[in-house]
């Protein structure tokens, strides 16, 4: 049964860098008509995902910051009614700094927002167009300032390990990051991913990106200055002061059961995998014809779901249980787990074990994603 919803909200601001303009940039949005759609959708995943009080709501996608306060409120106010809220439900909304102003905070706030998450991604303005932001440095700390005015919890991301990229230079960003008080920083490193700016750039030569040692580096400073700031390492990329870890991404890593609504959103529910029509109209088509905007729902094999829920939680630092994983699925821990590889990464004290709980150590945390890979039991894999 799920316990965190995420609602998608597929609309971007004018000259979005990320998407296709004809399909997600809008000059007007009918507010009524995708409430009523989003309503529609929500009731039809609550029949099926019910009976648990909500431990969290995300908002993200396009630019949910623009959605009226309106749409947002009649959304939580439905969200509530289906499946209620806990008493310490966290509510999230995922904001663009070049596209929020501080009545958007202040109205969102009262609409029942109680978290936000800042897209910053950079404190430099060079680095910032180099990633193809459209806001500068200057407009992402003004938005900053107001979320805290605003918000009880805030966070928000940065980038590192870019090309050329010195521990002095980091050190000094991430401290002024720290310096504003924030109790969640998402630290994430630049990655190149097939099929991207980034990826074509990298082949016509036109930079080379950090070096596996350097990076590493980087990630080391990291976790010594946000320990010492009191922002430890709750997941790989995550940092968080105790208490202020996102419960809603702490139900994806601990692979618990999530209702995604809205175009292009995805769930997880009593081991389906659910996926929404990805293009607005399409979504909205799907849903005037069967009341909800499923494209697809497939039951996931007992190996996949086993092999997600390792590869997701041993991203966090509190590991999994093995035993637990191994009732949970029906599979024996020698099947979900290479043990002679994690006997052989705990000596190198790369990996953690305690009783059944085992885990990724600091070590092994720059080397999280090949680690993963040689553990994850090849059954698994191979299935």
């Amino acid at each position: 049964m799920a316990r965190a919803l995420y609602i998608h909200w597929p609309f971007c601001e004018k000259k979005c860098p990320y998407c296709d303009f004809n399909s997600h940039v809008r000059e007007t949005v009918d507010a009524v008509g995708w409430q009523n759609a989003l309503v529609a959708d929500m009731r039809a995943e609550a029949e099926v995902a019910g009976g648990e009080s909500l431990t969290s709501i995300f908002f993200g996608g396009g630019t949910p910051s623009l959605m009226p306060s309106s749409l947002v409120e009649a959304l939580l106010n439905e969200a509530s009614d289906l499946w209620g809220f806990d008493e310490r439900i966290e509510i999230t909304l995922e904001a663009n700094p070049s596209s929020v102003e501080a009545a958007n905070f202040e109205i969102l706030a009262s609409a029942g927002i109680n978290r936000v998450s800042l897209g910053v991604q950079s404190l430099h303005d060079k680095t910032l167009k180099w990633l193809g932001r459209l806001h500068g440095a200057e407009e992402a700390l003004k938005a900053l300032e107001m979320a805290q005015a605003s918000f009880n919890r805030v966070s928000f991301d940065l980038i590192y390990a870019l090309p050329n990229q010195t521990p002095k230079q980091w050190e000094k960003q991430l401290s002024r990051a720290l310096s504003f008080g924030t109790n969640h920083l998402s630290l994430y490193q630049l990655t190149i991913e097939p099929g991207t700016r980034f990826a074509t750039d990298v082949r016509r030569g036109l930079f080379d990106p950090l070096n596996d040692d350097a990076a590493a580096e980087l990630f080391s400073l990291t976790q010594e200055l946000t320990h010492a700031a009191g922002l430890p390492a709750y997941e790989t990329s995550n940092h968080a002061c105790i208490g202020e870890e996102s419960q809603h991404n702490l139900t994806y890593w601990r692979y618990q059961d999530y209702a995604g609504i809205g175009p292009g959103a995805h769930g997880r529910r009593g081991g389906f995998a659910t996926t929404r029509h990805k293009k607005p109209e399409n979504f909205l088509d799907a849903v005037a014809k069967r009341s909800h905007g499923i494209a697809e729902q497939r039951m996931l094999s007992v190996s996949d779901q086993a092999a997600e829920a390792l590869l997701m939680g041993l991203r966090l630092n509190e590991g999994i249980d093995l035993s637990a994983m191994s009732t949970r699925f029906g599979l024996s821990a020698a099947a979900l787990i290479e043990q002679d590889k994690l006997a052989q990464y705990v000596e190198l004290g790369m990996m953690w074990q305690e009783g059944s709980r085992i885990g990724v150590a600091a070590p092994g945390r720059p080397l999280l994603d090949a680690l993963l890979g040689e553990i994850v039991g090849d059954a698994l894999v191979t299935a």
